[in-house]
């Protein structure tokens, strides 16, 4: 038998290894092209149905609390501040008595008063009695004209005395009243201004400032382009504002507009709007920032889809969209303005889509996809 030689069999080999390799890749090709679609690795993203229908455009600007209604308390008459009966800080209700000014000399013109009233009173009831006596006297004779006059003259004398004395003793009686200040409002009292044992100076001296905040006011402005858009915002009725504190995770207050200026600042070309919230809470403080929420356009019969379910390409704007196979086609659509969470598709979908909202970075075009939700 004839031996082969060395080169011979090296390259035998090598043939008989190339054969090997190529059944095995053809094997391996032909189990991977026989999987079904089911076999397939899918995505796991969630969806949501597209919106049709209506999407109140908003506003969002900064703004400040401010009292609804502030009062400086002063003191009415002058005289020596005796007490002080409101707490610094605290609350205080309608018609409560909150400072008390030394009321002495203010009782003592009172009765001073009164006695002039008493006084004159009597004079006069002594002149009627003399007029009364003497009237019949005066036709027979016993009694001068000129004397009967004279009686006549200070009966109105003493009459005028007395509506003088009685006016003296009111207003001495209302100064009186003034020694003792009540709240003209629920409201929370500042820090005094002065204290027990300074003299106050009628209608100088302030004592304390009371801010109502029950309800409050919440003050921003808005740019005059979209003044338009809150005047047809309350043309359906009243408009509601969403109110938030920034960096806090409470739920955000519910409040009203109820108050637009009437000029818009030219300097700024913005105007000025408040907005009333009930404040039970008291979360918030007078001199607060605030965010402000406010409805303005409102767009009728649009399709609407979340903002996280847009996504960007060179080509434009797209969103996978779920098909009945359980695949996900690349949907390029034009979208419009947003508000809140939602954005408008003004070409592209219908509304009766269901779009991906978590996952399309792993998706492309045709892949095949599992729903997942929140609990699973």
């Amino acid at each position: 038998m004839q031996r082969m030689s060395p080169k011979k069999l090296v390259l035998l080999v090598a043939v008989l290894i190339a054969a090997v390799m190529a059944v095995q890749w053809f094997r391996g090709g032909s189990r991977t092209s026989a999987k079904t679609p089911a076999q397939q690795a899918s995505v796991p993203v969630k969806v949501v149905d597209a919106h049709h229908g209506d999407l109140d455009l908003t506003l969002k600007v900064i703004g400040r609390a401010e009292a609804y209604s502030t009062v400086n308390v002063q003191a009415r008459v002058s005289g020596q501040l005796q007490e002080l009966l409101f707490k610094p800080g605290g609350h205080v209700k309608q018609g409560e008595t909150i400072i008390r000014i030394d009321p002495s000399l203010l009782q003592a013109q009172l009765d001073q008063a009164l006695g002039n009233l008493a006084k004159d009173e009597a004079q006069l009831q002594n002149a009627q009695t003399i007029i009364k006596r003497y009237q019949p006297l005066l036709g027979k004779g016993y009694v001068a004209q000129s004397d009967y006059d004279t009686y006549k003259a200070n009966e109105g004398v003493f009459t005028a005395a007395v509506k003088a004395d009685k006016a003296a003793v009111e207003l001495a009686r209302t100064q009186l009243g003034y020694a003792t200040i009540t709240a003209p409002f629920d409201s929370i009292a500042g820090a005094p201004l002065i204290y027990p044992g300074a003299q106050v100076s009628g209608n100088d001296t302030s004592v304390v400032v009371l801010n109502q905040i029950r309800p409050i006011h919440v003050t921003f402005s808005i740019p005059e382009t979209g003044l338009a858009g809150i005047k047809e915002s309350m043309t359906r009725g009243s408009v509601p504002a969403t109110v938030s504190i920034p960096g806090t995770q409470q739920t955000p207050m519910q409040a009203e507009l109820d108050f637009i200026n009437n000029a818009v600042d030219p300097t700024t070309s913005t105007i000025q709007l408040k907005a009333r919230y009930g404040n039970d809470d008291d979360r918030l403080t007078p001199g607060q920032f605030v965010e402000v929420v406010l409805p303005t356009t409102r767009l009728t019969n649009v399709v609407t889809v979340p903002v996280v379910a847009l996504q960007n390409s060179p080509l434009g704007s797209f969103v996978f969209v779920l098909n009945a196979d359980g695949t996900v086609s690349q949907r390029m659509v034009t979208s419009g303005p947003s508000s809140g969470n939602q954005i408008v598709i003004e070409k592209g979908l219908a509304g009766s889509e269901r779009v991906v909202v978590d996952g399309q970075l792993l998706l492309v075009d045709g892949a095949h996809v599992r729903i997942v939700t929140d609990n699973s």
